[in-house]
């Protein structure tokens, strides 16, 4: 079973069960993965590509994609439950971490801080920067190691870190 049929699966459940919250953040998820589908066929429409059969099977989100866009939608929760904390709004914050949880659900296990160092000090030697100005390097051969693994932000910061070291 792929993620997006899980997820849609989730969302019957949920929708039997009368699980409010959850249907609601399921729905939204289902529609940003089909606005991502259109994306996908629109570009392969351009590209001169006309046959039906074709442009359904190419439309459809790889599992990567699926969590990319999932990725996505968390990450607006978190900014918003931020600026909600910061606007004095904590019942608004509190409805963004519920529905965060249950994104959460369906993004890997993101790493720990001090995993996601170590893996940045690895990149580091295999990118051969020496500064900050071999930011760009590191990047580079890290992201592809932490990549939806690891918050992005946390990562910026940590190779700013070792690079100034």
């Amino acid at each position: 079973m792929s993620l997006k049929e899980k997820i849609n699966q989730d969302f019957k459940d949920a929708f039997k069960a009368k699980e409010e919250l959850k249907v609601s953040v399921l729905r939204m998820l289902s529609s940003s993965l089909k606005n991502k589908e259109m994306e996908k066929r629109s570009k392969l429409v351009k590209t001169g590509t006309t046959d039906e059969a074709v442009l359904a099977k190419e439309s459809q989100l790889l599992d990567e994609e699926v969590l990319q866009t999932i990725g996505t939608e968390a990450k607006k929760r978190k900014d918003s439950i931020k600026q909600f904390q910061d606007g004095g709004r904590p019942e608004l914050a509190a409805q963004e971490e519920k529905e965060l949880a249950i994104l959460s659900v369906y993004l890997p296990e993101q790493m720990g801080e001090e995993e996601v160092r170590k893996i940045i000090v690895e990149s580091i030697k295999e990118a051969g920067a020496s500064g900050a100005q071999d930011l760009g390097k590191v990047m580079k051969v890290l992201m592809p190691k932490v990549k939806g693994k690891a918050d992005g932000g946390m990562v910026n910061k940590i190779v700013k870190e070792e690079l100034e070291k």
